[in-house]
């Protein structure tokens, strides 16, 4: 498929002629459910954390005699049923992440992109490269239209752009290393620089 280049000015530099195999691909939303499910899973902290009842602060000693008070038998106040007890199989710190093939992981990455281009959202730039000024690079991403956008570059982030961009409410970028699933989905806009088709075209292949 054949996408028109625009620059960050909005003029035309060509076009470039995108896999189809990456790009063209009928979009599967249960292969991106999976993908994205492992990204947040994998991301998730997991630091939660309850006392059980050897870590509770009440006293060990026996509430009251085993026999004869006509009530249940208990230990100490450390059990669950008590307030302030300890509780009982409660969430320990531990990883929700789990494993998902490379292939599948692959595959989401190209269905992705793939969405992407079948609902018009996405852009090919000629190059990501500006001088540094944040007024002046908001006032042609105001003019190009882009709200919640990703802009993908290549192997390297240009320096001066990446720090542009850093106060731009909506606007990220990403080397081709970090583009992922997620981020592409929950963007309105996908920018993906012509280095960042080719670094992309080349881990997919």
């Amino acid at each position: 498929m054949k996408l028109n280049v625009i620059k960050l000015d909005g003029g035309k530099a060509g076009s470039v002629e995108l896999t189809e195999d990456i790009f063209g691909l009928d979009p599967r939303a249960d292969i991106l459910q999976r993908v994205v499910r492992w990204q947040r899973n994998k991301a998730q902290a997991g630091t939660h954390k309850v006392k059980t009842r050897s870590e509770t602060s009440y006293s060990k000693k026996k509430i009251y005699r085993q026999k004869g008070t006509g009530g249940a038998r208990h230990g100490d106040r450390n059990a669950p049923i008590f307030r302030k007890g300890g509780i009982y199989k409660g969430p320990t710190p531990r990883s929700h992440g789990h494993d998902l093939p490379k292939k599948v992981r692959q595959l989401g990455l190209k269905h992705a992109l793939s969405a992407k281009a079948k609902e018009g959202s996405l852009v090919i730039l000629d190059n990501a490269s500006t001088d540094g000024k944040t007024s002046a690079l908001a006032k042609r991403v105001k003019d190009l239209g882009w709200k919640r956008t990703l802009v993908i570059d290549g192997s390297d982030v240009n320096e001066q752009f990446a720090t542009a961009a850093r106060n731009i409410d909506g606007l990220d970028i990403l080397p081709t290393m970090g583009a992922n699933v997620y981020d592409i989905l929950k963007r309105d806009t996908l920018v993906i620089t012509k280095a960042g088709v080719e670094a992309l075209e080349a881990r997919l292949k």
